[in-house]
């Protein structure tokens, strides 16, 4: 596994394996590797894996060398060295890092290269691990085990807190002997620290060497409660942000730690983050996985997908019109997916065994638009050289769809009408009629009833097609529907695209839901294919998907921005309570039943329900 092994200005070192195709450097949190070192770009550079071969590719502006001279690029070989903004970048393809030379004397030990193959190997054991408790666990056996050490906790940022994953060696009380595990819910109540909390604040690596006698860490919580005499901790990081923390220690005065055994735990966590975020990435999408299947199974109509009360009624009222012949007019915007609700129809109809046939009546100029629905003989036109059906005939016993149909000439209205009404056709430059049995069901994005008032559109030409109307609503209005339709798009034209295992950041997340989507379904469809096809992050962003710009500019009523403000806010409460409604009610100082009937509400309107009213709506909707 080729990686690189990072000097810092300051003298330590970080190993950062190269597991992607494309592993982007720069100061800004958004790149692969992260490194806020003074003068570095914000986009600096990427290393580009093909095969076995890896190149390095610098962006505009970077000023760096390779092996001394300025490059723009070029292919890396074995013991290449990048010098970029005063830090020494040196290049490994082979199985285990070899060892840099830095004035701290890091990893020039036999043993302590021994020690870094050793990390490794257990990197790429547990590179594809997906269970997270288990990566934890062995995380803290190796980082213990790596440094010697004793005994030692692991902790991941869970909200704003500190939560213990694992424990390892710690007596249950004072007094208690040394080797025997403790619970986690006991650990919990005692690692509130002096030492965790600096290694939090400053996000760098600690070492107490002489924990008993130190004048700032003698009264520590965790050194007293663990009788610790030496104890070391290092923050585990992603994109700069602290997420967890591995903490060590000895407790007798013949094992103390030194500045070497520091730097093998700095780098040990520095790699032990990325197993963190693969692992917490791969189990993120197991369960989003598992979510959007359930969601999807509760949510679908077919080839539908819809859980808003708009949509639950559009399928409703299939469900009714399906298995008859009468007319449908489907409205709606443009994107919102009119003709898979037409071809949903004809699924569930008796002539699902027959042709569905579809035609934009728009998109066809009018001179050929005659000829396209009702066919044309051998000489009718110029260009006619051989008789056609239209597809009025190709549709028969099945179903015609006209797209667009505000958009038909009134000349042509005339004979559409009379073909619904007899039942019959006649081609271009015949004479003989032709009996046609099909089902017609309509759509426009106009509305019919502006156009028969301006005069554009036949009044009985509109009451022939809108037997049953359909409106299908704009993506803005579907609520959560858009997040669902989004994961839908992301799993189908991942495996499509061959580009699996993708999922959205919380500001793509953000993003998608502020958006208005004026182009509806068929827009975030295509900004769905596009972001797959050209990011190479396992977390879309919003840039990814062309959003990170674009504002919201719809002005709500006071009454709809207070409502928005108020249910995002109490589902932001609920998140970062974990779920807990009974601490909610309390932060927000409501009653809990105030919560429970804004979870009502949310479940309603995923499942298209009606809630009976309830004096606690006065509460939410005020």
């Amino acid at each position: 596994m080729a990686s690189v092994v990072i000097e810092a200005p300051d003298g330590t070192s970080l190993i950062f394996p190269l597991v992607k195709r494309l592993t982007s450097l720069g100061r800004s949190a958004e790149n692969d590797i992260a490194l806020a070192f003074a003068g570095m770009p914000d986009s600096a550079l990427h290393f580009e894996l093909a095969g076995d071969e890896l190149r390095l590719v610098g962006h505009p502006g970077t000023d760096f060398s390779l092996n001394g001279k300025r490059r723009a690029e070029g292919r890396l070989q074995q013991g290449d060295q990048i010098a970029l903004a005063g830090a020494k970048i040196n290049v490994n393809l082979e199985a285990a890092p070899s060892a840099p030379k830095t004035d701290s004397g890091l990893l020039t030990h036999p043993s302590q290269v021994e020690a870094i193959r050793t990390l490794v190997r257990f990197s790429q054991r547990m590179m594809q691990q997906e269970d997270v408790q288990l990566v934890l666990e062995e995380m803290m056996d190796a980082a213990i085990s790596l440094t010697r050490a004793e005994k030692g906790f692991l902790l991941l940022a869970e909200g704003d807190r500190m939560q213990v994953k694992v424990a390892r060696n710690l007596p249950l009380r004072p007094g208690e002997g040394g080797s025997s595990s403790r619970s986690l819910e006991e650990a919990l109540t005692r690692v509130s620290d002096s030492i965790v909390a600096k290694v939090v604040a400053t996000r760098k690596p600690l070492i107490v060497a002489d924990a008993l006698h130190d004048t700032e860490f003698s009264k520590s919580e965790s050194v007293i409660n663990f009788r610790l005499s030496s104890v070391m901790a290092a923050p585990l990081l992603d994109k700069g942000e602290v997420m967890g923390l591995l903490y060590v220690g000895n407790d007798r005065a013949a094992y103390q730690f030194d500045p070497v055994s520091l730097e093998l735990l700095t780098v040990f966590a520095a790699q032990a983050s990325l197993i963190v975020v693969n692992a917490l990435l791969l189990n993120r999408l197991r369960l989003e996985g598992l979510d959007l299947r359930r969601k999807l199974e509760a949510a679908s109509f077919g080839s539908l997908i819809g859980a808003c009360p708009g949509m639950r009624e559009v399928f409703r009222r299939i469900e009714k019109v399906a298995t008859t012949d009468i007319s449908v007019l489907i409205g709606g915007e443009t994107g919102t997916g009119k003709e898979m609700l037409a071809q949903e129809i004809h699924r569930r109809s008796s002539r699902a065994q027959k042709p569905f046939v579809a035609i934009n009546c728009g998109a066809i100029p009018e001179g050929l638009l005659e000829s396209e629905l009702f066919g044309h003989v051998r000489g009718a036109f110029t260009g006619a050289v051989a008789t056609r059906i239209g597809r009025f005939q190709a549709s028969s016993g099945g179903t015609l769809f006209l797209d667009e149909v505000g958009d038909m000439p009134m000349a042509l209205q005339v004979k559409i009408l009379r073909a619904l009404q007899e039942h019959t056709v006649v081609k271009v430059g015949d004479s003989r009629p032709e009996t046609v049995d099909l089902r017609v069901v309509a759509a426009t994005h106009r509305v019919l009833e502006d156009e028969v008032k301006a005069g554009r559109f036949r009044e009985d030409l509109y009451y022939r097609l809108n037997v049953v109307q359909l409106t299908v609503p704009p993506l803005r209005d579907r609520g959560d529907d858009v997040l669902m339709l989004a994961r839908y798009f992301l799993k189908h034209f991942g495996e499509e695209l061959k580009s699996p295992g993708r999922a959205l950041s919380k500001g793509a997340v953000e993003a998608i839901r502020r958006y208005r989507w004026p182009g509806n379904v068929r827009e975030l469809e295509n900004r769905i294919k596009k972001a797959l096809v050209l990011s190479d992050r396992s977390l879309l962003t919003a840039d990814d998907l062309e959003l990170g710009g674009l504002s919201d500019d719809s002005v709500l009523s006071l009454s709809e921005a207070k409502t928005k403000f108020q249910r995002e806010y109490i589902n932001e409460i609920l998140e970062r309570n974990s779920g807990n409604r009974t601490k909610t009610a309390r932060d927000l100082g409501v009653d809990a039943r105030t919560i429970f009937r804004h979870l009502e509400r949310l479940e309603a309107e995923r499942t298209g329900q009606i809630l009976p009213p309830s004096e606690l709506d006065r509460e939410l909707d005020t």
